[in-house]
């Protein structure tokens, strides 16, 4: 009797700042070579796909070298990227912060590498991701929130991935909380991805610099205040700066006011909050769920744990690992 040969799944996850890529096993426990470089979009979207290229062929020979498996093994590769998406055709529609149009990110790959591939939302990604290995295990319902160069969401709905009629459920960055406030990179005003996305908490927190309110993340960035980060001002916030507070403050209450429509209409039993906005810790966290607890209503919010995402830069990769999987005849 042959033994089965044990198969591995390749996971990439695009995002407008970084692409992360690995490997897993099918049953994802154990994990190879899984690392990050930036995405470069402003090189166009033939050196991207091309960087994906190599970094997915660098996961496959790092894995091969620590298995000692063939390359007969991969079974292909789950992409997940910022949407809205076309996943029958695997076409990237639109995404503002890469700035493709209609572009056939699924085929690009797969030729390149010589190895079946899928495509899903990066958000949709991570909440599996974290449904399946992470912080949202054991869940049925469960909201996830991607909150990094822009906000992204998924959608578990009964124990199933919920993609709507056109692909498009979960945008939760998109979903407006002041119809007459900022504007978004899509091109509407108000939304949540403006006033909570990692580039968002930090122009936030450069516009009270302005008035020149005492900082310590003035001296954090050596005056350069374009190199402020989100991260930058979660890591102050702990230490006490004042203004850094404020910012951590504010982004806890949009994102608590997000948050509690979420609890109002879907009912869940987990929110998961993945990305940078994990390792804010309580300083955001405690005031989010105050303000979901405010303005959601009690059985929901009695109903639902909001927790912050806990497999970092791992999430998008194995949640697109996972995908793959649930579009591949074959896997269970």
């Amino acid at each position: 009797m042959t033994a089965s040969v044990e198969r591995y799944i390749l996971g990439v996850d695009l995002g407008g700042t970084n692409i992360v890529v690995g490997a897993a096993t099918a049953d994802g426990s154990r994990r190879f070579a899984i690392h990050s470089e930036p995405t470069r979009s402003s090189e166009g979207a033939d050196a991207v796909v091309a960087r994906m290229a190599r970094m997915i062929e660098a996961a496959i020979a790092q894995t091969m070298k620590e298995t000692g498996c063939k390359r007969s093994a991969f079974a292909g590769v789950g992409i997940g990227a910022p949407g809205p998406l076309d996943r029958e055709r695997g076409l990237v529609i639109v995404t503002p912060n890469l700035g493709w149009r209609d572009f056939p990110l699924r085929d690009r790959i797969s030729n390149a590498v010589g190895l079946p591939a899928t495509l899903d939302n990066d958000a949709n990604c991570a909440t599996v991701g974290e449904w399946w290995l992470g912080a949202a295990q054991g869940g049925n319902d469960v909201i996830g929130v991607t909150i990094g160069t822009g906000i992204g969401g998924g959608l578990i709905l009964n124990g199933q991935l919920h993609h709507g009629a056109s692909d498009v459920a979960g945008e939760i960055g998109h979903t407006t909380i002041d119809s007459t406030g900022r504007l978004c990179g899509c091109g509407n005003y108000g939304c949540l991805e403006a006033y909570a996305s990692g580039p968002a908490i930090a122009q936030r927190a450069r516009e009270l610099l302005a008035g020149d309110e005492p900082s310590s993340l003035t001296a954090k960035v050596e005056g350069k205040l374009e190199h402020l980060t989100a991260r930058i001002v979660y890591d102050a916030a702990k230490e006490g700066d004042f203004l850094a507070r404020l910012v951590v403050r504010d982004t806890a209450r949009f994102l608590g006011a997000g948050v509690a429509n979420l609890l109002n209409i879907f009912n869940p039993d987990v929110v998961v909050l993945a990305g940078g906005v994990a390792m804010a810790g309580d300083t955001l966290f405690e005031p989010l769920r105050a303000e979901v607890r405010r303005r959601a209503f009690r059985p929901a919010v009695e109903a639902c744990r909001i927790v912050p995402g806990t497999l970092g830069d791992s999430a998008g990769v194995l949640g697109a690992i996972a995908t793959f999987k649930a579009q591949t005849p074959g896997f269970v």
